[in-house]
Protein backbone atom coordinates (compact mmCIF):
# COMPACT_ATOMS: atom_id res chain seq x y z
CA UNK A 1 0.00 0.00 0.00
CA UNK A 2 2.99 2.53 0.76
CA UNK A 3 3.57 2.29 -3.16
CA UNK A 4 0.58 3.66 -4.27
CA UNK A 5 -0.34 6.81 -5.23
CA UNK A 6 -3.07 8.68 -2.57
CA UNK A 7 -5.40 9.17 -5.73
CA UNK A 8 -5.12 5.98 -6.56
CA UNK A 9 -6.24 4.31 -3.53
CA UNK A 10 -9.55 6.29 -2.82
CA UNK A 11 -10.33 5.85 -6.35
CA UNK A 12 -9.84 1.69 -5.67
CA UNK A 13 -11.94 2.13 -2.50
CA UNK A 14 -14.66 3.72 -4.15
CA UNK A 15 -14.82 0.97 -6.98
CA UNK A 16 -14.91 -1.57 -4.02
CA UNK A 17 -17.31 0.18 -1.98
CA UNK A 18 -14.89 0.94 0.62
CA UNK A 19 -15.75 3.38 3.45
CA UNK A 20 -12.58 5.45 3.79
CA UNK A 21 -13.89 7.69 6.68
CA UNK A 22 -14.21 5.31 9.09
CA UNK A 23 -12.09 4.36 11.85
CA UNK A 24 -9.83 0.89 11.51
CA UNK A 25 -7.42 -0.99 12.54
CA UNK A 26 -4.67 -4.08 12.27
CA UNK A 27 -4.66 -7.13 13.64
CA UNK A 28 -1.99 -9.97 12.36
CA UNK A 29 -3.03 -13.25 13.28
CA UNK A 30 0.15 -15.83 13.29
CA UNK A 31 -0.73 -19.62 13.59
CA UNK A 32 2.16 -21.44 15.61
CA UNK A 33 0.81 -24.81 15.74
CA UNK A 34 0.11 -27.60 13.18
CA UNK A 35 -3.22 -28.06 12.10
CA UNK A 36 -5.59 -29.64 9.21
CA UNK A 37 -8.76 -26.76 9.78
CA UNK A 38 -8.19 -23.73 7.71
CA UNK A 39 -7.63 -20.59 9.91
CA UNK A 40 -8.48 -18.18 6.93
CA UNK A 41 -12.04 -19.81 6.86
CA UNK A 42 -12.83 -19.48 10.57
CA UNK A 43 -11.66 -15.85 10.93
CA UNK A 44 -13.83 -15.11 7.80
CA UNK A 45 -16.82 -16.75 9.28
CA UNK A 46 -16.23 -14.68 12.14
CA UNK A 47 -16.36 -11.52 10.56
CA UNK A 48 -18.82 -12.02 7.57
CA UNK A 49 -19.35 -8.55 6.95
CA UNK A 50 -17.13 -8.06 3.87
CA UNK A 51 -18.50 -4.07 3.65
CA UNK A 52 -16.73 -3.50 7.00
CA UNK A 53 -14.43 -6.16 8.00
CA UNK A 54 -11.47 -7.43 5.77
CA UNK A 55 -9.61 -10.80 6.22
CA UNK A 56 -6.51 -11.03 4.03
CA UNK A 57 -4.16 -13.84 4.07
CA UNK A 58 -0.97 -12.79 3.95
CA UNK A 59 1.17 -16.53 3.79
CA UNK A 60 0.54 -20.53 5.05
CA UNK A 61 1.11 -18.98 8.96
CA UNK A 62 -0.23 -15.13 9.24
CA UNK A 63 -3.44 -13.42 8.49
CA UNK A 64 -4.56 -9.88 8.68
CA UNK A 65 -8.11 -8.73 9.88
CA UNK A 66 -8.87 -5.03 9.15
CA UNK A 67 -11.65 -4.17 11.61
CA UNK A 68 -13.89 -1.19 11.73
CA UNK A 69 -14.28 -0.32 14.97
CA UNK A 70 -15.79 2.77 16.82
CA UNK A 71 -14.19 5.53 17.89
CA UNK A 72 -14.96 5.15 21.57
CA UNK A 73 -12.92 1.66 21.33
CA UNK A 74 -9.56 1.87 23.39
CA UNK A 75 -6.49 -0.72 23.29
CA UNK A 76 -8.43 -2.82 26.20
CA UNK A 77 -11.14 -3.40 23.71
CA UNK A 78 -9.00 -4.33 20.90
CA UNK A 79 -7.30 -6.92 23.39
CA UNK A 80 -10.61 -8.59 24.12
CA UNK A 81 -11.10 -8.76 20.31
CA UNK A 82 -7.63 -10.19 19.67
CA UNK A 83 -8.39 -13.02 22.66
CA UNK A 84 -12.07 -13.64 21.11
CA UNK A 85 -9.91 -14.69 18.07
CA UNK A 86 -7.32 -16.75 19.72
CA UNK A 87 -9.74 -18.66 22.07
CA UNK A 88 -11.96 -19.24 19.15
CA UNK A 89 -9.39 -21.04 17.35
CA UNK A 90 -7.93 -22.64 20.44
CA UNK A 91 -10.60 -24.08 22.43
CA UNK A 92 -13.27 -25.13 18.91
CA UNK A 93 -10.20 -25.65 16.68
CA UNK A 94 -7.07 -26.71 18.81
CA UNK A 95 -5.43 -24.23 16.61
CA UNK A 96 -2.43 -22.01 18.89
CA UNK A 97 -2.02 -18.33 17.60
CA UNK A 98 -0.61 -15.23 18.60
CA UNK A 99 -1.88 -11.90 17.37
CA UNK A 100 -0.40 -8.33 16.42
CA UNK A 101 -2.58 -5.59 17.40
CA UNK A 102 -1.51 -2.64 15.59
CA UNK A 103 -2.97 1.47 16.35
CA UNK A 104 -6.70 2.35 15.32
CA UNK A 105 -6.04 4.96 12.31
CA UNK A 106 -8.72 7.30 10.27
CA UNK A 107 -8.50 6.64 6.44
CA UNK A 108 -6.83 4.35 4.29
CA UNK A 109 -3.26 5.22 3.73
CA UNK A 110 -2.62 4.63 6.99
CA UNK A 111 -3.44 1.11 7.24
CA UNK A 112 -0.14 0.17 6.04
CA UNK A 113 1.35 1.48 9.55
CA UNK A 114 -1.20 0.10 11.58
CA UNK A 115 -0.16 -3.32 9.54
CA UNK A 116 3.46 -2.54 9.89
CA UNK A 117 3.11 -2.13 13.70
CA UNK A 118 1.11 -5.30 13.95
CA UNK A 119 4.24 -6.79 12.54
CA UNK A 120 6.36 -4.99 15.23
CA UNK A 121 4.19 -6.05 17.85
CA UNK A 122 4.55 -9.71 16.92
CA UNK A 123 8.21 -9.85 16.53
CA UNK A 124 8.82 -7.75 19.66
CA UNK A 125 6.52 -10.06 21.66
CA UNK A 126 8.61 -13.14 20.32
CA UNK A 127 11.45 -11.33 21.77
CA UNK A 128 10.26 -9.86 24.77
CA UNK A 129 6.82 -11.27 25.66
CA UNK A 130 6.83 -15.31 25.28
CA UNK A 131 4.70 -16.30 27.57
CA UNK A 132 1.68 -13.43 25.93
CA UNK A 133 -0.50 -14.35 22.86
CA UNK A 134 -1.85 -11.01 22.27
CA UNK A 135 0.59 -8.12 22.31
CA UNK A 136 -0.74 -4.65 21.23
CA UNK A 137 1.71 -2.24 19.66
CA UNK A 138 0.93 0.88 22.05
CA UNK A 139 1.44 -1.62 25.02
CA UNK A 140 5.21 -2.27 23.83
CA UNK A 141 6.56 0.14 26.27
CA UNK A 142 10.37 -0.08 26.81
CA UNK A 143 10.85 -3.30 24.47
CA UNK A 144 9.88 -0.99 21.72
CA UNK A 145 12.68 1.20 21.73
CA UNK A 146 15.13 -0.91 22.27
CA UNK A 147 14.40 -2.98 19.42
CA UNK A 148 14.80 -0.44 17.15
CA UNK A 149 18.44 0.48 18.91
CA UNK A 150 21.22 -0.92 16.34
CA UNK A 151 22.97 -3.85 18.06
CA UNK A 152 26.80 -2.31 18.13
CA UNK A 153 24.81 0.29 20.26
CA UNK A 154 23.61 -2.60 22.70
CA UNK A 155 26.67 -4.23 22.96
CA UNK A 156 28.58 -1.03 24.05
CA UNK A 157 25.85 -0.19 26.86
CA UNK A 158 25.73 -4.18 27.69
CA UNK A 159 29.67 -3.81 28.16
CA UNK A 160 29.49 -0.41 30.25
CA UNK A 161 26.78 -1.75 32.71
CA UNK A 162 28.74 -5.29 33.43
CA UNK A 163 32.32 -3.58 33.63
CA UNK A 164 33.33 -5.88 36.68
CA UNK A 165 32.28 -9.00 35.16
CA UNK A 166 29.98 -10.40 32.12
CA UNK A 167 26.32 -11.08 32.33
CA UNK A 168 27.02 -14.62 31.82
CA UNK A 169 28.71 -15.14 35.23
CA UNK A 170 24.98 -14.98 36.79
CA UNK A 171 23.79 -18.55 37.09
CA UNK A 172 19.91 -19.66 36.29
CA UNK A 173 19.43 -18.95 40.20
CA UNK A 174 20.38 -15.66 40.39
CA UNK A 175 18.65 -14.83 37.12
CA UNK A 176 15.18 -15.93 38.45
CA UNK A 177 16.02 -14.43 41.51
CA UNK A 178 16.06 -11.12 39.85
CA UNK A 179 13.25 -11.88 37.62
CA UNK A 180 11.47 -12.23 40.86
CA UNK A 181 12.51 -9.19 42.94
CA UNK A 182 11.42 -6.91 39.63
CA UNK A 183 8.07 -8.22 39.90
CA UNK A 184 7.34 -7.75 43.17
CA UNK A 185 8.35 -4.05 42.75
CA UNK A 186 11.90 -4.31 44.62
CA UNK A 187 10.22 -5.64 47.62
CA UNK A 188 12.55 -7.84 49.92
CA UNK A 189 10.13 -9.29 52.06
CA UNK A 190 7.13 -10.11 49.56
CA UNK A 191 9.79 -11.11 47.12
CA UNK A 192 11.40 -13.87 49.84
CA UNK A 193 8.13 -15.14 50.68
CA UNK A 194 7.20 -15.89 46.97
CA UNK A 195 10.49 -17.09 46.85
CA UNK A 196 9.80 -19.44 49.81
CA UNK A 197 13.44 -18.06 51.38
CA UNK A 198 14.35 -16.45 54.48
CA UNK A 199 14.46 -12.85 54.11
CA UNK A 200 18.27 -12.95 55.00
CA UNK A 201 18.93 -15.94 52.05
CA UNK A 202 17.34 -12.96 49.60
CA UNK A 203 19.49 -10.25 50.65
CA UNK A 204 23.29 -12.02 50.04
CA UNK A 205 21.91 -13.01 46.91
CA UNK A 206 21.43 -9.28 46.68
CA UNK A 207 24.71 -8.80 47.65
CA UNK A 208 26.46 -11.01 45.94
CA UNK A 209 24.56 -9.53 42.47
CA UNK A 210 26.17 -6.21 43.68
CA UNK A 211 29.72 -7.96 44.49
CA UNK A 212 29.25 -9.04 40.76
CA UNK A 213 27.89 -6.34 39.04
CA UNK A 214 28.09 -3.06 40.92
CA UNK A 215 24.35 -2.83 41.34
CA UNK A 216 22.35 -2.89 44.15
CA UNK A 217 18.87 -3.96 42.91
CA UNK A 218 17.31 -2.32 46.00
CA UNK A 219 18.34 1.05 44.76
CA UNK A 220 15.77 2.34 42.47
CA UNK A 221 17.89 3.48 39.39
CA UNK A 222 20.14 0.19 39.67
CA UNK A 223 17.30 -1.90 39.08
CA UNK A 224 16.12 0.26 36.27
CA UNK A 225 19.84 -0.25 34.70
CA UNK A 226 19.90 -3.76 35.31
CA UNK A 227 15.94 -4.51 33.98
CA UNK A 228 17.16 -2.49 30.38
CA UNK A 229 20.42 -4.39 30.32
CA UNK A 230 18.72 -7.63 30.53
CA UNK A 231 16.11 -6.63 27.81
CA UNK A 232 18.83 -5.54 25.69
CA UNK A 233 20.70 -9.06 26.30
CA UNK A 234 17.33 -10.72 25.76
CA UNK A 235 16.74 -8.60 22.35
CA UNK A 236 20.78 -9.52 20.80
CA UNK A 237 20.56 -13.01 22.05
CA UNK A 238 17.53 -13.29 19.77
CA UNK A 239 18.23 -11.58 16.73
CA UNK A 240 14.63 -10.18 15.27
CA UNK A 241 13.50 -10.14 12.23
CA UNK A 242 12.74 -5.94 11.53
CA UNK A 243 10.28 -3.86 9.59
Amino acid sequence: MDNILPGDIYLKARELHFNSDVMRVCLLIRITSKTDVSALDIIQNLFPDKSKDFVININETEITLVKEISEAADSKDLEKLASSIADTLSSEFYTHSVVGIGTAVTGIKDLARSFKEAQVALEVGKVFDTERNIISYDNLGIARLIYQLPTTLCDMFLREVFKRGSIETLDQETLFTIQKFFENNLNVSETSRKLFVHRNTLVYRLEKIKKLTGLDLREFEDAIVFKVALMVKKYLTANPTKF
